[in-house]
């Protein structure tokens, strides 16, 4: 049997992930500090790793400040409103500052924007939402990392982080093994910006048949977000929370551009808006929550569970209006195509045409994640201007290990980031990095 090697590498930044959050965090890191020795350690490959592998037809937050279509504290208040309260304000609206600067960085970077040809403004697909040619999102944005790391480990999978055995509760660096050949990997680092995956496949896939094992999350992400920081004692938040979402059954399929951008609405077995006969008993739960506009999205769950529980399943989304449209059946087909092929496939196979036929939903298997539409994660502290003194200890994105920060799916408490917020994240939390190495020089 060969002899497996070990391999030492000395970094000042050590990044771990390179999906959206850890590309953020590379490539910002490079801005800050010119003279580090900048490392990102990937477990799969970064031009096609994390949540965006496949593609993306839409980026998910972006204010439009410069048009004046929302600001910050707007998507603050969407954000508390959707999570029912439980969020950190400071956290959320740090991200949306800055998220705008980060998708005009992707628009120089050649990433396909759908615009309106009238006012050259970025096409909605709702409030919050842009519309994107995505299916090359991922290896753009890796591009930039790359050109910005002076070292990117691909194939290697973090275990564990390393504390500093001179000072208590500093953190020391990582060590990992490599995929393909078992070779040991010791990543010495001033800093370390944890931007891991959350957990998909802890609980069985609602999918069946040809989608048995398929998730909406990224398959791959295995929890290391949580475990890394959890084992060297960080402190966490709402680990409770998890996110069960509406999808189009056995492929995964996201509904948002549905719902959004071609107006299609749901129906039970019968042919009812089976939410309406949810509203008292859901009111009696959350009270005026329900109320609230738009609804958050676990009241809106929580009526389709109730509903196909009372044996009016299956519900079923109401395709067949938009798809008469040629342009709406278009942009119905595209939007898969460009980001879940499964889905396309799976209605193809059962040949269930959706102009014809209104396809079945479910909803997914929970997950535990802090990027989307949940909270789950470190606790960190947020940035000096805005947090209450309490939530500040120094640098911005510092987990209650020093010199051990987080982004994406790693940060508790900081929802309805998405894509473009998890590599805002990484920039702010590799901005602070640098700033404690250069602190702490002496």
């Amino acid at each position: 049997m060969a002899k497996i090697k070990t391999h030492v590498e000395e970094s000042d930044v050590l990044i771990i992930g390179g999906g959206m959050a850890g590309t953020g965090a590379t490539f910002e890191a490079r801005h800050w500090g010119r003279d580090l020795k900048i490392v990102c350690v990937e477990k799969a490959n970064i031009d096609r790793s994390g949540a965006v592998a496949q593609g993306l037809y839409a980026i998910n937050c972006y204010m439009g400040m410069q048009w004046n279509e929302n600001q910050p504290e707007d998507h603050v208040r969407y954000a508390r409103n959707d999570l029912m309260g439980m969020v950190r304000e400071d956290l959320g609206y740090d991200m949306a500052r800055h998220v705008d600067s980060t998708v005009h960085m992707f628009d120089e970077w050649g990433l396909p924007m759908m615009k309106n040809e009238k006012t050259g403004r970025y096409l909605r697909e709702g409030k919050w939402q842009i519309m994107i040619h995505g299916e090359s999102y991922k290896p753009i944005v890796a591009e930039a990392a790359k050109k910005s790391a002076d070292k990117i480990y691909n194939r290697i999978m973090v275990t564990h982080l390393l504390m500093d055995d001179e000072k208590d509760n500093r953190i020391g660096g990582a060590v990992g093994f490599n995929m393909r050949t078992g070779d040991y990997h010791v990543f010495k680092a001033k800093t370390v910006i944890v931007a891991a995956g959350g957990a998909s496949h802890i609980f069985k896939p609602r999918a069946v048949g040809e989608g048995m094992g398929r998730t909406w999350y990224a398959p791959w992400s295995n929890g290391s977000a949580y475990a890394l920081p959890i084992a060297v004692g960080a402190k966490m938040t709402q680990m409770e929370n998890r996110i069960v979402l509406c999808r189009f059954k056995d492929g995964y399929g996201p509904v948002g551009a549905y719902f959004l951008h071609l107006k299609t609405y749901t129906q039970n077995a019968n042919g009812e808006n089976y939410e309406k006969k949810w509203y008292d008993h859901t009111k009696n739960l959350v009270g005026e929550y329900i109320d609230h506009h738009p609804t958050p999205t676990c009241l809106r769950n929580h009526a389709f569970i109730q509903e196909v529980m009372a044996g009016g399943g299956p519900i079923q989304m109401v395709t067949k209006e938009a798809f008469q449209d040629p342009h709406l059946e278009t942009v119905g087909w595209e939007n898969f195509l460009g980001m879940t092929v499964g889905q396309a496939v799976v209605w193809a196979s059962q040949n269930i045409d959706p102009k014809y036929t209104n396809p079945e939903l479910t909803t997914s298997e929970p997950y535990v994640m802090g990027s989307h539409a949940t909270c789950s994660g470190a606790w960190v502290s947020g940035p000096e201007d805005l947090s209450p003194p309490e939530y500040f200890w120094g640098y911005n994105r510092m987990l209650t290990v020093e010199g051990l920060f987080g982004a994406g799916d790693t940060v508790g408490g900081s929802a309805h980031k998405f894509s473009s917020g998890s590599f805002t994240e990484g920039r702010l939390a590799a901005k602070a990095a640098c700033k404690y190495i250069e602190d702490k020089k002496g």
